[in-house]
């Protein structure tokens, strides 16, 4: 018979500790102190709960959790001396089945990691679906943590702990995360589509109106379809739009969504999160036969990463009259325009200002995202709401100087346009950390033509500043751009400089990020508001109607823009209840 949070809350100390025995390997003092914490509210409240305990103990006591686990497919293993646990996870895993050179990989792996860390390497072998990582994935896992600090690979150790224990609760008290398992393989299944010279090397790349890209637009469609929305169609920009009617005509909507475009080699989960947990609450409501007072518009953009043209957020720019006509005149890197993609793609650039939506109709506009950061994952927290998106502005430049030969040209002779660049980076990284939390990057730096001997005479770059206020990040800019022609008038250089993108900080309307907060509030988590430092479709809402998001953690660090992104089947399974009990809130007000 599966537990229960009731026969858990009340039952004497001891037999509780025995009811959560085998949670942590060999560690029953993480269930002594998460004990404290009855009644739990949750099950959700439960795996914090011990996470929190493991948190609160120090060093010492972490290491000694990490100490009692043992080596993947190592002694305990051949021994059999594992726990019921570890035998049943390393089993499924396919660790006792390996072939003599996969054991022995395993084994060398295991005595370098144990050399530069001094504890076992610890992996949720079940994975983020929770139906098991095969032995390629986690003996590359292996090889690439052991590059890793030892303070970072600690904390990482600690969280695959947790990740362990959570499956292992998952199964005592018999709660799959169904739905957000389905979430995870809706993710799944979209990724296979990918751009050319992308696709052929296992990585995710879908830029905008490529086929790809098409074919991920064709398929929400469907899946849309198949979940019961009313209407579906791609408009005149690319977005995927998904209508579910409200019980009554003329009622208020609902706006939601995000973007299914990529940057190039990126993560599965950017943006796509956003359209994938309202899609999977739509379909509830459908099975259930139920309506609310007010519709649902989900939109999934065509376009936010600006990857193949300059302009960004022209899916969501589209829907607040945003949209430029000369980004149709834009070209891609094979001389394509904006317009020749549209026309090939079937759409009518002429329907573009139809798409502007009249914020009358809507109750706003939320959205669901990974957290693209460290923050959740560093604190144990599935979920977090967001207080503001940070402002944003965009270059792209050209340092051009003199092309010279790299033996014959004297050091304090040379233009060097790289050089130019590069010092210019250094500055930015240094003024982006006075204000402590504005950001600066220069994420593209390319010599055209560049060869080994030759001093570069010019430099293609990108320059990527945000601030969480307008004024900090105009600050920013200021001080960078005359920085900028006081490198270039020093160094004999040119320099060209085009603005491709401005966008204004965010903060969260005050009634939707309550919302979310009791959302959070009623899964028996702690509420955690934050800022996000990415940039999202909300911001663009955010100049017409009332926006506010939900984070949702992510693994290996909360690493995102790579393919190490992720999260897990149970967070995005939060993330689905989260959304249903903010329209549960909507449903108990006038619309």
């Amino acid at each position: 018979m599966p537990l229960s949070l009731g026969q858990l809350n009340t039952a004497h100390t001891d037999q509780a500790l025995q009811l959560l025995d085998g949670i942590y390997e060999h560690s029953p003092w993480i269930a002594q102190a998460a004990l404290r914490e009855r009644p739990f509210r949750s099950l959700a409240h439960l795996k914090h709960a011990m996470a929190q305990a493991v948190r609160q103990a120090g060093t010492e006591a972490q290491l000694a959790l990490i100490r009692a686990h043992p080596e993947l497919a190592g002694k305990a293993m051949v021994a059999q001396s594992l726990t019921a646990e570890s035998t049943q996870e390393q089993s499924a895993a396919g660790l006792t089945h390996c072939s003599p050179e996969e054991f022995a990989r395993l084994q060398q792996l295991n005595r370098d990691y144990n050399a530069r860390f001094g504890f076992p390497f610890i992996l949720a072998v079940r994975g983020p679906r929770g139906t098991g990582l095969h032995k390629t994935q986690i003996i590359d896992t292996f090889a690439r943590r052991l590059d890793n600090h030892p303070d970072v690979e600690r904390a990482e150790a600690l969280r695959n702990i947790h990740r362990i224990a959570e499956i292992r609760l998952n199964d005592k008290f018999n709660a799959e995360p169904l739905i957000g398992g389905d979430v995870w393989d809706w993710h799944e299944r979209l990724a296979q589509h990918s751009d050319p010279g992308y696709a052929e090397k296992g990585q995710l790349t879908v830029t905008y109106l490529t086929e790809a890209h098409r074919a991920c637009a064709q398929t929400i469609s469907q899946w849309m379809r198949e979940c019961g929305f009313d209407e579906v169609e791609v408009d005149a920009v690319g977005n995927v739009v998904g209508r579910y009617h409200a019980a009554t005509p003329q009622a208020s909507t609902l706006l939601t969504g995000s973007h299914y475009d990529t940057v190039r080699n990126g993560g599965k989960y950017d943006g796509r999160l956003g359209i994938f947990v309202p899609m999977a609450c739509v379909r509830e409501l459908h099975r259930a036969g139920r309506r609310l007072p007010f519709g649902i518009e989900l939109v999934a953009f065509a376009e936010e990463e600006g990857q193949r043209y300059k302009a960004t957020f022209l899916g969501s720019g589209a829907l607040i009259g945003d949209f430029q006509p000369e980004w149709l005149e834009q070209k891609d890197d094979n001389g394509v325009t904006m317009r020749e993609a549209m026309q090939q793609a079937g759409l009518c650039v002429d329907d573009i200002p139809r798409l502007r939506r009249d914020p009358a109709h809507y109750l706003g506009f939320v959205e669901v995202h990974i957290e693209q950061g460290p923050v959740l994952c560093e604190l144990d927290l599935p979920l977090g709401v967001v207080s503001s998106i940070n402002g944003s502005v965009r270059y792209v430049g050209e340092m051009v100087g003199m092309a010279s030969h790299a033996g014959t040209t004297p050091m304090d002779r040379r233009r060097d346009a790289a050089a130019g660049v590069a010092e210019l980076a250094l500055y930015v990284e240094q003024r982006a950390a006075r204000d402590g939390d504005s950001v600066g990057t220069i994420g593209l730096l390319n010599v055209p033509g560049g060869s080994i001997n030759v001093v570069p005479g010019r430099c293609q770059f990108s320059l990527d500043l945000r601030a969480p206020t307008d004024a900090q990040r105009d600050a920013l800019a200021q001080d960078v751009l005359q920085e900028l022609l006081r490198i270039a008038q020093r160094r004999g250089l040119r320099c060209t400089l085009e603005e491709t993108m401005r966008a204004s900080a965010a903060p969260s309307a005050p009634q939707l990020q309550q919302r979310w907060e009791r959302a959070v509030a009623a899964l028996g988590l702690p509420v955690h508001c934050m800022p996000s430092g990415a940039g999202h479709d909300a911001m663009k809402l955010h100049e017409i109607l009332p926006q506010a998001m939900l984070f949702v953690r992510g693994e290996n660090g909360g690493i995102s823009h790579n393919p190490l992104e992720s999260t897990t089947h149970n967070d995005m399974q939060l993330a689905v209840e989260a959304f249903n009990h903010l329209l549960l809130q909507l449903c108990m007000e006038p619309t």
